[in-house]
């Protein structure tokens, strides 16, 4: 009778501990669900888009607001100053200022702002001449530093500022019309032994990286952002080779193979132009690293990965390796209904590109096409493509996002994508 008795409880406390166990697993599977988590339910998608699907999202780690990054562009137009009646510092506070205040209601936390778009500087530099843009001629001083007051205007504000850089561009489909006598341009065209350092293409100019000399003039001048300015960071935009023409660089290029067949074969010419760009990287991040630790070095490139490589960007290896980026930034200007590359497809190929754990991933994404005509009208589909863009990017657990640009953050066209934007930022 005991021993029935025993049995009979012993049964009883095993059916109450697994009913137990098996409750405790029911109410931690509902929570996760609850919090949005990737084994959560899909986002539902407005009429008209597509609904994407992410092997990517099956590990994701939220990023929290106080991490995620939340930056728009500033590119140049945007600081023009050049067709300005008034183009005093006052005025160029004003401009900036209202960029500051539209960034803030929008909750971003960082501005990338253009500040060398021709080969020339928002700022005096010691190695490239005032930029067109503020006085409306290239090497005028305004008589005031903008990038000293844009810092101080967005620090106190208590946004981040980033100084964005095109590397190699000095001058592009005629703009500006004038180099400066103090240009470098001049410096190694007007001497025979260097005249190639440049190389004038489709009535632009740019500098040739394949020479150490090129790449430590681009190094320096972005040291010298470091050490002069208190900024955040420091971001070069998506434009390297501006041609996969062998006509660009074929002087530097045969010099090359002609030494290099000396112990072996030559690179290819697009392989020889990646392995300069990534000289140029590394030497930039190691200049900015020797300044200051913690200010932080990244680049935008397409969102095209065949694109990027075209044009001498090894996305790659900046992904993978240590000492070229500390983020990398694509732009991912496509919504989901894109036939050539869907913005779902583009964001999980880049989460697979970025290997290196410490290297963190934002997603540039398009304001400036929504609500438009872009890609045959899809834009105009729905008012969420943005927003459903960062609940993707979100679930893929990237790191933020980077908005192009300050201008299409406010108007009619963009009003309700960036409204919807603004709910899931603020």
């Amino acid at each position: 009778m005991v021993i029935r008795l025993f049995r009979r409880h012993l049964i009883l406390a095993c059916v109450v501990i697994l009913a137990a166990v098996i409750a405790v697993t029911m109410t931690a599977n509902f929570s996760g669900k609850g919090k949005g988590n990737a084994v959560g339910t899909a986002t539902a998608l407005s009429s008209g888009e597509q609904s994407p699907s992410s092997s990517a999202a099956s590990s994701a780690v939220p990023v929290s607001g106080a991490t995620e990054m939340r930056a728009v562009w500033v590119p140049y137009l945007s600081l023009n100053m050049s067709s300005e009646a008034d183009k005093s510092e006052q005025a160029f506070q004003k401009k900036f200022g209202a960029i500051v205040s539209t960034a803030k209601t929008c909750g971003m936390n960082t501005l990338i702002v253009q500040v060398r778009p021709f080969g020339d500087a928002l700022y005096p530099s010691s190695y490239f001449p005032w930029s067109h843009i503020i006085s409306g001629t290239q090497g005028k001083d305004p008589g005031y530093d903008p990038l000293k007051d844009m810092v101080e205007a967005s620090h106190k504000a208590g946004l981040k500022i980033q100084a964005w850089v095109n590397p190699l561009r000095i001058q592009a489909a005629g703009s500006p019309a004038i180099l400066a006598e103090s240009n470098p341009y001049y410096k190694f065209r007007n001497d025979n032994s260097k005249s190639d350092y440049v190389s004038d293409f489709q009535n632009g100019a740019y500098y040739n990286p394949a020479y150490e000399d090129v790449r430590q003039l681009v190094a320096d001048g972005v040291k010298e952002i470091a050490q002069k300015y208190a900024v955040d960071g420091i971001q070069f935009d998506d434009y390297f080779y501006p041609t996969s023409d062998a006509s660009f660089d074929q002087k530097a290029y045969g010099a090359y193979c002609t030494e290099a067949k000396k112990t072996g074969a030559p690179l290819a010419l697009a392989d020889w132009r990646r392995a300069n760009i990534n000289s140029l990287v590394s030497l930039v991040y190691r200049e900015i690293k020797s300044v200051k630790s913690s200010v932080v070095f990244g680049i935008a490139p397409q969102g095209n990965t065949k694109n990027d490589m075209d044009m001498g960007a090894d996305v790659y290896s900046w992904c993978s390796a240590k000492g070229y980026v500390d983020y990398i930034c694509p732009q991912l200007y496509y919504n989901f209904q894109n036939p050539t590359l869907p913005f779902n497809t583009a964001a999980d190929n880049w989460k697979k590109i970025v290997k290196n754990k410490d290297i963190k991933l934002y997603l540039g994404l398009a304001v400036y096409k929504a609500g438009s005509d872009a890609d045959s009208g899809t834009w105009k589909t729905s008012s969420t493509i943005l927003a459903n863009q960062i609940k993707y990017g979100r679930d893929s657990a990237c790191n933020g996002f980077m908005f192009y640009s300050c201008d299409y953050l406010t108007g009619n066209q963009t009003k309700q994508e960036v409204q919807n934007v603004i709910k899931l930022l603020n």
